[in-house]
């Protein structure tokens, strides 16, 4: 969540953290962390706008460490006068604390943040009346697109825009703002016998970054070519995960790299650091320095510089992500990777920009040489039905079979089966098709050999 901002963020936040730091007294370690968000929402439906929200949050966050005892409180006000008393109540807290001899602050690692911006002006002067207009644009465009859309469950904008800072007492100071916008479609295609559904999005940092055409194309399509789905035939063939389900599955196998994980005994992969658990195509890459990630930043949620790390390098367990106190405990460095729920949250671990290294065929040169499998185009139950600790994975999924490198009949009603260990040796491809979506984890075309598809 951190980005150099164009002319730096609002003063009074990296000034009221450093005067939180300020107070820190004999033989404690005080950090302050302020943030402040706006979010806007509108949704379009039936021409018409059904709704227009927004919202602001702001707030600071403290915690003190004394004695090998750790205190953190919060407030929803940025009022010196109340950070004083979230102060106080973060020193009470700390007193009725275990004592934990691991228990600290981050200090200043030497790293240097990498010079990216992820601050646009134009989204702040962007008027609400053109947000109305996107949404209805969407709406409108997705069902011109086919006759076959019969209605939209949901056509919508939304943008936020947040800053935030970080002092600490042990010499920590940084401060960050970012922007992001957004529009989505569900279209409901149907031919008269059964509808189906299919979505559309498109991300941005700035309004004009937006491809609504290509938002209602992609939803129209999806929605339109599962027409006639039927419960495909159960049998183990070779999967194509499109890019969207790829980075669903990533954010998945992404836990398993936590360092916090690792130490509470709830990773696959912990004690296989420098073990093969992969295909070798695969090198996974958490880089919230690279700009075009949605998760990019210059520092983490403790005001350490972000930095590059490598989780699987040609299938082999590279490292895990650590916080100052996970890497601590695991006596390695921090590596950058602190994240946080806002103000009210103290820092865990993970992920922000993670990504498969690409390869050199596109999504339309691995279907041709797919010969015949499936196309998984959505996954449904993917929380209920996969374990990132024990690495099963049972999950709906709706798509196309593919024979002779094309796409054949739709299925749906379908359940694809394996382990996420399995699944990461059996991996046949990776594409080229890289594409940054809003969460952690980017999406690229993805090819498995040999997974249990459960049907008639």
């Amino acid at each position: 969540m951190w980005a150099t901002p164009v002319s730096g963020p609002e003063p009074d936040l990296l000034a009221l953290v450093e005067q939180v730091a300020s107070w820190a007294g004999d033989g404690e370690a005080v950090e302050a962390y302020a943030a402040r968000s706006h979010h806007t929402e509108v949704r379009a439906f039936g021409g018409d706008v059904e709704s227009l929200s927004s919202a602001d949050t702001a707030g600071i966050g403290i915690r003190v460490v004394a004695g090998g005892r750790l205190g953190f409180a919060y407030a929803a006000s940025l009022d010196p006068a109340v950070a004083a008393e979230t102060l106080a109540e973060a020193r009470d807290n700390a007193a009725f604390a275990t004592v934990d001899e691991l228990a600290g602050l981050p200090e200043p690692d030497g790293v240097v943040p990498p010079a990216i911006d992820l601050w646009s002006d134009d989204l702040a002067r962007f008027p609400p009346q053109d947000k109305v207009a996107l949404a209805l644009d969407l709406e409108r465009a997705t069902r011109a697109l086919d006759p076959r859309i019969r209605g939209v469950e949901t056509a919508s904008y939304g943008d936020s825009s947040s800053e935030a800072a970080v002092a600490s007492s042990e010499g920590i100071r940084a401060s960050s703002r970012r922007t992001a916008c957004s529009v989505y479609v569900d279209a409901m295609a149907t031919d008269g016998m059964e509808t189906q559904t299919g979505y559309g999005y498109s991300v941005a940092r700035d309004p004009s970054g937006l491809d609504v055409a290509k938002a209602s194309a992609d939803a129209v399509e999806r929605a339109t070519r599962l027409l006639g789905a039927r419960k495909p035939r159960s049998r183990r063939l070779t999967v194509l995960f499109e890019p969207v389900v790829t980075a669903s599955l990533l954010g998945l196998v992404s836990q398993a790299f936590s360092g916090e994980a690792v130490l509470k005994g709830r990773s696959m992969f912990a004690g296989r650091e420098g073990q093969k658990v992969g295909a070798p195509m695969l090198t996974l890459v958490d880089d919230p320095t690279d700009p075009k990630a949605y998760g990019a930043g210059r520092y983490d949620a403790e005001g350490l510089a972000t930095r590059p790390n490598v989780l699987l390098d040609a299938g082999v367990v590279a490292g895990f992500l650590h916080n100052s106190y996970s890497g601590r405990r695991a006596g390695k460095a921090s590596t950058g990777s602190a994240v946080r729920g806002g103000f009210k949250a103290t820092p865990g671990v993970g992920t922000r920009a993670l990504t498969l290294v690409p390869g050199e065929r596109t999504h339309e040169q691995l279907l041709a040489d797919f010969g015949e499998g499936l196309l998984v185009q959505s996954v449904t139950g993917l929380h209920s039905g996969a374990n990132p600790v024990s690495g099963d994975l049972s999950v709906g999924i709706s798509g196309l079979m593919v024979r002779g490198g094309a796409p054949a009949e739709p299925v749906r009603e379908a359940t694809v089966a394996s382990t996420l260990q399995r699944m990461l040796h059996d991996v046949a491809a990776v594409g080229s098709d890289l594409e940054w979506l809003p969460g952690s984890a980017a999406g690229v075309t993805l090819v498995v050999d040999d997974l249990a598809l459960s049907g008639e």
